[in-house]
């Protein structure tokens, strides 16, 4: 049960850090304007995401059992630079160039650490893999935080199931960790469910979608390896299924896949009538539908478990044909 104090002084550190992270925010001017392809009306701090990070890595230190140091640390430090490097995106801008430069390193700290995927068993192969998950669900989360309490809900909702799937498999490192980021990421949401009044910025969706990866890297399972890849994909489902999305999207009409835009999908389900917060408690439900499946694959004997994860990716790929008709019929700016 050491999960349950990492995750009340994670939820109450983050809470009682936001306002004096906003503060900060507005005496430097480090604050998302409005634009036309933003959402937002008015002038949103964006130093979240420090009062995320500093909750997150004091509860661990304050918690995490001693066995994990070198991995733990490997984590704090990849997380921390993360939030360094976000934060001068937020106040002066990075090319897509060095912030994915940025991530690769942070991946290569997790893999020296000995975190990393063993899928092919082949140290090249899974390292390379190690750095494309990386670099996937970082992004992933980034591109999420285009709506108030999207990125931090959807965060939440997957910690919340990383956390139930590490207990089921006394995982202690995973538990720690998840409880860590469901707190910090609960306590930032109170001040970042629409209307928003403090924003996460760079500095809090990477190291969001850092510390995810990770949570997805260290699940271990007795089940066959051809059914439990399927389980953190599964959990992290909404951020796979946008990023492609946009990537997509943006490809074919001849963008950068780094252009803002409103093609998101929170934007594409605004665009045929949902209000900010139905659309937001529709993705909140879309995210916690597949978590729950995950948790079904993960006590399914594995020949159920594998039609229903089939069964699940086809879902996947019906909706993405939905929002491609949607993008179409609509004309998402």
């Amino acid at each position: 049960m050491l999960f349950v104090p990492i995750l009340v002084v994670g939820f109450a550190a983050s809470l009682g850090l936001t306002p004096l992270s906003r503060a900060l925010a507005m005496r430097f001017g480090i604050v998302d304007q409005p634009n036309q392809r933003k959402i937002h009306g008015d002038h949103k701090p964006m130093m979240g995401g420090l009062a995320i990070y500093i909750a997150f890595a004091m509860t661990l230190l304050l918690f995490s059992p001693a066995q994990h140091f070198v991995e733990l640390g490997a984590v704090l430090s990849g997380a921390a630079f993360l939030a360094i490097i976000g934060l001068w995106d937020d106040r002066y801008g990075l090319s897509i160039r060095t912030r994915l430069v940025a991530m690769a390193f942070a991946a290569i700290v997790l893999i020296v650490a000995g975190i990393h995927i063993k899928l092919f068993r082949i140290a090249p192969l899974d390292y390379a893999l190690t750095i494309l998950w990386i670099l996937t669900i970082t992004n992933a989360v980034n591109f999420l935080d285009n709506m108030d309490g999207l990125a931090a809900g959807l965060t939440s909702i997957a910690a919340g199931f990383f956390l139930i799937l590490a207990i089921t498999q006394e995982l202690s490192l995973v538990s720690s960790l998840a409880a860590a980021l469901l707190g910090s990421a609960v306590g930032f949401l109170i001040y970042n469910f629409n209307p928003a009044s403090s924003f996460m910025g760079d500095m809090g969706a990477l190291v969001l979608g850092f510390v995810l990866a990770v949570l997805g890297i260290k699940l271990e399972f007795s089940q066959p390896l051809s059914v439990t890849w399927m389980i953190p994909v599964l959990v992290l489902a909404l951020p796979i299924f946008d990023i492609h999305l946009v990537v997509f999207t943006r490809l074919i009409e001849g963008r950068s896949p780094g252009q803002g835009g409103k093609d998101h999908t929170s934007h594409r389900l605004m665009s045929v009538g949902f209000s900010q917060r139905q659309t937001l408690f529709i993705l909140y439900g879309a995210c916690g539908l597949f978590g729950l499946i995950a948790l079904i694959l993960s006590e399914t004997p594995a020949h159920l478990a594998m039609r229903l994860g089939i069964a699940s990716l086809v879902l996947l790929g019906l909706l993405f044909i939905v929002m491609m008709w949607i993008r179409r019929r609509y004309q998402v700016a």
